[in-house]
């Protein structure tokens, strides 16, 4: 005897294979076609992003809707860009036709910070974030490169770093500094992390990007200092391009360490140093060996003896 709770299916009673898709589910597959293609999760969530904005203020089954909505959107050209690459994906994936716009994002010089402005982002932090912030500041690595860690990416003993290269970059070893090992060994001694977990837990690049501006800002107020408000996530990256180049002088070298696939990325840090004035500099004087050695494994360069004294600087 068949149960009084089933439900019994007509051919009036539309099912997920005979009823149209509702634009969430048609945006899903495109995401999961991309998933399908090797695209890499970044890819994935930005494409992601970008349909759902697109499918609040447009039709995305009419092309045309879309192109009137980006074109007279209040954004700059490298937002709309972004737009009409994801609906491309969508395009593509349900075959229809339009003409896609060109619009072009303008090329930014990045904006280095000053090193103490990020220690004293660090020094107002928490340990999670503080050593997260000085990881990036050591080594360069992508929020979303730091963010996938887990403890095999860590060579504890001799303070080495193997991130997995997002963007198709080339692999890489990084190294931290003491002080940086110091804090990284003190956070995961306050945590119990195995080898295959991540060492920031739940954290994404957007929750540490949360983070991060939540004290950066708390710092620019207590400091009265509206320069630090102006520092993002992503410049810690271009503070160790600078001051990588700055260091080495070494174009391939710097390209090899930021996981670069073009050398043209790596040659706007070039530029960056021919603005460098003799004041833009802290000295630093070494009375012995061992403080030859702390200088040294703080970015310190040398630069001349005077009267038995080692003199070293290191950019601001």
């Amino acid at each position: 005897m068949p149960s009084l709770n089933r439900r019994r299916v007509t051919s009036s009673t539309p099912t997920l294979e005979t009823r149209n898709p509702t634009p969430n589910e048609k945006i899903l597959n495109v995401l999961w076609q991309l998933k399908k293609l090797g695209r890499a999760d970044a890819t994935i969530k930005n494409v992601s992003k970008f349909l759902y904005v697109l499918d609040r203020h447009a039709d995305l089954e009419n092309p045309d809707s879309v192109l009137t909505f980006v074109a007279t959107y209040d954004r700059k050209d490298g937002y709309k860009r972004n737009l009409i690459m994801a609906y491309e994906h969508y395009v593509k994936t349900y075959g229809l036709s339009w003409i896609k716009p060109k619009y072009h994002e303008n090329a930014k010089m990045p904006k280095i910070p000053q090193e103490h402005h990020i220690d004293l982002i660090m020094a107002n932090s928490p340990l999670k974030l503080r050593t997260a912030i000085a990881i990036s500041k050591d080594t360069g690595v992508r929020p979303i490169e730091l963010m996938r860690m887990t403890l095999r990416n860590f060579d504890l003993t001799n303070g080495a770093v193997y991130p997995e290269t997002a963007k198709h970059g080339s692999p890489r070893v990084l190294k931290l500094k003491n002080s940086t090992l110091n804090l990284l060994n003190k956070y995961l001694a306050s945590r119990n992390i195995g080898l295959n977990d991540s060492i920031f837990g739940t954290w994404n690049s957007d929750t540490y990007g949360k983070w991060f501006r939540h004290y950066r800002n708390k710092t620019a107020e207590k400091m009265q200092a509206p320069a630090i408000k102006g520092i993002r996530l992503y410049d810690l990256r271009h503070y160790f391009a600078t001051m990588t180049y700055h260091r080495t002088k070494d174009l391939l070298f710097t390209k090899q360490q930021m996981g670069h696939r073009k050398i043209e990325t790596t040659l706007v840090y070039t530029q960056l140093l021919q603005f460098e004035k003799d004041d833009n500099y802290t000295c630093k004087v070494a009375q012995n060996v061992e403080q030859d050695k702390e200088l040294i494994e703080n970015g310190f360069e040398y630069v001349t003896e005077r009267d038995g004294l080692k003199i070293y600087r290191k950019r601001k």
